[in-house]
C-alpha cells in the first residue's frame, strides 16, 4: 500500500470522500445519498482523506460543535481495505487538524458495534443514552485532545 494523507479542501478531494462514503457505507447499508449527505456536509466542513496510489480509500469529516469541541464522523473505509488500521489512521489525522485548529475536544456518536474501535483510540462512552438513528443505534463518545 502506498498511502497519502489529503486534507481535502478542494472540491476533487472531497468527491474523494464521497466516493468512499457512497462505496464503504452508503450503498453498503441501502443508505440514500439524501440520508448519507445532510446539514454538516458544507463547505466549511473538513475532510480527511486517505488514498492508495491516488484511489480514495478511507475518509472522515469534522465540524465545530463549539469553540472547544468538534464531532468526527462519517468514518469510513472501503470494505477491502478494512483490517489494516486505515480507521485509526483516518480519525488520529482528523484529531491532529483538530488540535492545531485549537479543538481540546473530539466527540464521536459511535455506531454500537464500533464502540470498542474508539475506546482503542482514547474515546470514553459520554451519554450511555443511545441515540436511535434511522440506520444505526450509536453513543455518544469524548476525547480530549
Amino acid at each position: 500500500m502506498n498511502i497519502q494523507v489529503i486534507r481535502a479542501t478542494e472540491t476533487w478531494q472531497r468527491a474523494g470522500a464521497y466516493y468512499v462514503r457512497i462505496q464503504g457505507m452508503a450503498k453498503q447499508h441501502a443508505i440514500t445519498l439524501r440520508r448519507e449527505f445532510d446539514e454538516h456536509d458544507t463547505p466549511d466542513t473538513k475532510y480527511i482523506v486517505l488514498t492508495d496510489d491516488d484511489f480514495p480509500v478511507a475518509t472522515c469529516r469534522f465540524y465545530p460543535l463549539d469553540a472547544a469541541s468538534a464531532m468526527i464522523g462519517r468514518v469510513v473505509v472501503l470494505p477491502e481495505y478494512r483490517g489494516k488500521t486505515l480507521g485509526r489512521a483516518v480519525v488520529e489525522q482528523a484529531e491532529d487538524w483538530l488540535r492545531e485548529l485549537g479543538f481540546a475536544r473530539a466527540v464521536v456518536e459511535s455506531r454500537d458495534v464500533a464502540v470498542g474501535f474508539y475506546e482503542k483510540l482514547g474515546y470514553a462512552i459520554a451519554d450511555r443514552h443511545v441515540i436511535h438513528g434511522d440506520t444505526f443505534d450509536c453513543i455518544r463518545m469524548e476525547k480530549k485532545l
